[in-house]
């Protein structure tokens, strides 16, 4: 039967849910001056695409609930920002807020409705369980999203790691060739069209329209992203810009160096999976053999 408790706390938890959605949907979006400049400027189409190559949308529900969130909500809600991982991945704040505001509205929401519904077929359990199921989950679905930007981010920053390689050979290349330093690495990352190379196109097309050095740039962008790889990188085209050292054979070494250490990381892992593989078999090993020695032992046992 359903008491008359879970039914308040359902309909308190629609109630809050229809309320969140009301104020999120009366709010007036806020303008975004960065996402405004780059609709309005054509040379920078491309940087509307973010590593999984999906466009960047407008405002949308989950950002408005963010943008509340961020004004109505103490800092200290959030416990840790993963901001690294949000810029790698092009999330803006707004949206990664909201998006673990509503996971824990649904985490909050979820128990009661599996209660009512196990209370119409009668299977009533007491109040407490779905109230503290409903706090258990709405935590763990409020953390969810950090979760998947820190697993993003690290497949992205994979992802970059690979193509880095790749434009390192190519700057290498139009250096050996007899480009400038500044020439050559915008070049480069012209060549591909993956969401790496837009990334360093958009970087260095900036800071040559800033008057900033390349590498200064590439600097900014390894320390906001955290990406070792491309910090190295900028340290080896400064000295070849401000000192014109010749840098072709450090930069193919520096390449090769990074695909060795990526492949040495991937049999590390295959390794380690291959390991993983073995316990299932153990296993279903050891329960064959239980198996086969239940019936005698449960003989011995009546016997006695």
């Amino acid at each position: 039967m359903t008491t008359g408790l879970q039914v308040a706390l359902l309909g308190g938890a629609f109630l809050g849910l229809g309320v969140v959605l009301l104020i999120a949907r009366l709010m007036p979006a806020e303008a975004d001056l960065a996402e405004a400049l780059t609709r309005l400027t054509p040379t920078r189409g491309r940087a509307n695409t973010i590593s999984s190559g999906g466009p960047v949308t407008a405002a949308t529900g989950k950002e408005r609930i963010g943008v509340w969130a961020i004004k109505a909500l103490p800092p200290a809600i959030w416990i840790r920002t993963p901001t690294r991982e949000l810029a790698l991945l092009r999330i803006p704040l707004a949206r990664f807020y909201g998006d673990k505001i509503v996971m824990a509205l649904m985490g909050l929401v979820i128990p009661p409705l599996l209660a009512w519904f196990f209370g119409l077929i009668g299977l009533g359990f007491p109040v407490a369980i779905p109230a503290i199921a409903s706090v258990g989950l709405a935590t763990m679905m409020f953390f969810l999203p950090n979760y998947n930007a820190v697993d993003d981010a690290r497949k992205a920053r994979l992802e970059f790691t690979r193509a880095l390689g790749a434009y390192i050979d190519l700057v290498a290349l139009e250096r050996n060739n007899g480009s400038g330093v500044r020439q050559a690495m915008e070049a480069a990352a012209e060549v591909g069209d993956s969401w790496v190379f837009t990334r360093l196109s958009e970087e260095l097309t900036r800071s040559r329209w800033s008057g900033q050095p390349p590498w200064d740039a590439l600097h900014a962008l390894a320390d906001e992203l955290g990406l070792p790889e491309l910090d190295d990188f900028a340290d080896i085209m400064r000295l070849s810009g401000e000192e014109g050292a010749s840098v072709y054979t450090n930069l193919r070494a520096r390449s090769a160096a990074m695909r060795t250490a990526m492949l040495n990381d991937e049999i590390a892992e295959a390794n380690a999976v291959g390991e993983r593989m073995t316990i299932p078999g153990s296993l279903l090993g050891v329960i064959f053999m239980a198996l086969l020695v239940a019936p005698s032992l449960l003989r011995m046992f009546s016997n006695t």
